[in-house]
């Protein structure tokens, strides 16, 4: 019975985590639709709703700390747990992100330099945490290394979209009457949410890396 009442616990862990995973993912898309509509009510839900995301991640901290102290894992179950820990580290900050797209909404006036694909960076985004997830709930290594490399088409996505802005920043005539404070906030604005996305990309990628240590007990990817 105590190995039945063990495996349920590590079985619910697995559940919550991927259930926090969902949650997570809908602030995000949430944040993204109020950044595209300049929608002020689901900005200001995303950012109510942290707090939530806080005690999740809370909560399951205490799963973890208290299997690592009353079960005394070895092996494959130990490492499942730490990374699990870690998983859930990271999707407490990719809620963080998604919070910063709701205050970004809050503070945006107008568009800046629309051209700038902003929500196709942030599908991408979302698609890779997504995929991370899959792949930790199917324990899928060769999906980790596909999201891995797909770090590298949104890092270069968010490149060439800041040299965009700070582009036509440089080429902007200023003769609507904006102040060039007003301008410099704007833009300011944009390029945090591009650096934003970019770090969200990066806790897929560490999803995934700590993924693959706890299936291989393969730490190629952490970094």
């Amino acid at each position: 019975m105590p190995r039945e009442s063990y495996q349920e616990q590590l079985d619910a862990l697995r559940e919550d985590v991927l259930y926090m995973s969902e949650i997570v993912l809908e602030r995000l898309r949430m944040g993204l639709d109020a950044l595209a509509r300049k929608d002020e009510a689901t900005a200001q839900e995303v950012i109510d709703g942290d707090d939530e995301i806080n005690r999740m991640y809370l909560d399951l901290e205490g799963s973890c700390i208290d299997l690592f102290a009353l079960q005394q894992p070895v092996a494959g179950d130990l490492r499942f747990i730490a990374s699990s820990f870690k998983i859930i580290t990271d999707l407490e900050r990719i809620a963080d992100l998604a919070t910063n797209l709701g205050e970004y909404t809050l503070q945006a006036e107008r568009d800046v330099f629309p051209e700038v694909a902003v929500q196709g960076i942030g599908d991408f985004t979302v698609d890779m945490v997504e995929n991370a997830m899959t792949a930790y709930d199917e324990e899928d290594i060769e999906a980790c290394y596909v999201i891995d490399e797909r770090d590298d088409d949104l890092d270069d996505r968010c490149e060439r979209a800041s040299s965009l802005v700070v582009r036509d920043l440089i080429e902007t005539q200023f003769d609507t009457g904006e102040s060039v404070e007003q301008l410099m906030t704007d833009v300011s604005r944009l390029l945090l949410t591009i650096r934003d996305l970019e770090r969200i990309g990066d806790h897929a990628v560490n999803i995934s890396a700590r993924t693959l240590y706890m299936v291989e007990n393969d730490d190629e990817l952490i970094y």
